[in-house]
């Protein structure tokens, strides 16, 4: 190898020295929902001098994790996002009554907490949108794409999420960046809800849909662009594709006629 190539590489790891890796980020969220959910520790906690500690710990944690963010006030930050973690564990307890409630499949809440892919890619998306809030900008995809990875689930961390969402079987999720969904929405696996361009200059404006409130949306159906609107109480049906708005409670569904898939809207009044 010559010493051009060398060279450049060693200056991109100077410039990275305090980078955290992967595992070092895995590893700290894990530890956060083991301290909010028993199913996630390696043992529970007895008393609450034992979860003041463990807090303690992960703030000095997350402000070593911060290190590369130097533009950052960390100790701002670190408090800031600490003083969330009350809100942030009531957000996932509606999501896992949603989940629950959602599937009959589902035996227990313990069950959600401790097995559906779903529940933890909500977890992972809500504490990942609260990093990204405060200023800070690697580490919350760094969680973001650790989830991605473990579920197949792919949500954006700058999306915004209402209460009690549920994202049922979820495998192949795809819940972009400028993305608006409302309170009590459900998901099936294979959603996207995608942009209709992938331009470098639409960077800057809202290209992903906008979900509103008590919308159900089946496995596979594809929902583009940032004007595009499903109304409050509507249903998309399975494999559906849509590039247009759609009223509230509304059913946009597939019908075979003659042969032909033909999409159908029915409106309720």
């Amino acid at each position: 190898m010559n010493e051009s190539f060398l060279n450049k590489v060693v200056a991109v790891h100077q410039q990275c020295q305090d980078c955290p890796h992967a595992k070092e980020v895995d590893q700290f969220f894990q530890d956060l929902l083991g301290l909010l959910f028993p199913s996630f520790a390696s043992h529970s906690i007895k008393d609450v001098d034992k979860l003041k500690e463990g807090f303690e710990h992960l703030k000095g944690r997350l402000n070593v994790l911060l290190n590369d963010q130097d533009h950052l006030k960390k100790n701002e930050v670190v408090e800031s996002v600490f003083s969330y973690v009350p809100t942030l564990y009531e957000f996932l307890l509606k999501d896992v009554d949603a989940i629950y409630e959602g599937d009959p499949a589902a035996n227990s809440k313990e069950e959600v907490v401790r097995s559906y892919p779903g529940f933890y890619a909500i977890a992972s998306y809500r504490f990942a949108h609260k990093l990204l809030a405060l200023g800070v900008h690697i580490l919350p995809r760094v969680i973001t794409e650790l989830a991605h990875s473990k579920t197949g689930i792919d949500i954006h961390p700058a999306a915004k999420i209402g209460e009690y969402f549920c994202i049922d079987h979820g495998t192949g999720v795809v819940i972009g960046e400028t993305t608006v969904i409302g309170n009590q929405v459900k998901i099936y696996q294979g959603v996207t809800l995608g942009a209709l361009s992938i331009e470098k200059e639409m960077a800057n404006t809202k290209r992903h849909p906008t979900i509103e409130d008590e919308v159900i949306i089946y496995s596979g159906a594809t929902i583009l662009g940032g004007t595009t609107t499903i109304g409050k109480g509507s249903v998309v049906g399975g494999n559906v594709w849509l590039v247009n708005s759609v009223p509230a409670n509304a059913k946009v569904y597939y019908k075979s006629k003659k042969g032909e898939r033909e999409l159908q809207l029915e409106v309720s009044k």
